[in-house]
């Protein structure tokens, strides 16, 4: 396969995963925290209201998470596509 190629898909491939964890992450701390926090407010987790919950404490340990997840992805992702970051810089 060209390089070029390679990099193309490496490419769509991580735009697919961006798309993917920014809606996750959306959903949590937008949509969870904000405009459904009255329905989730009924659910009690913890002694605390859901709602209260996403917006104060679980949207932020979602987001740390999903750096987490993005960054395992990415080495995984490098690895398929065997992208070298430090042979690429020696070589330069």
């Amino acid at each position: 396969m060209k390089t070029s190629d390679n990099n193309r898909l490496y490419w769509r491939k991580n735009l697919q995963y961006l798309a993917i964890l920014l809606g996750i992450w959306f959903v949590t701390s937008y949509l969870c925290s904000i405009v459904f926090v009255e329905q989730l407010d009924k659910i009690q987790f913890g002694g605390y209201r859901l709602g209260f919950y996403f917006a104060q404490q679980a949207s932020i340990w979602i987001f740390v998470e999903l750096i987490f997840v993005y960054a395992w992805l990415m080495n995984r992702l490098d690895k398929k596509y065997s992208t070298d970051e430090e042979g690429e810089s020696d070589s330069a």
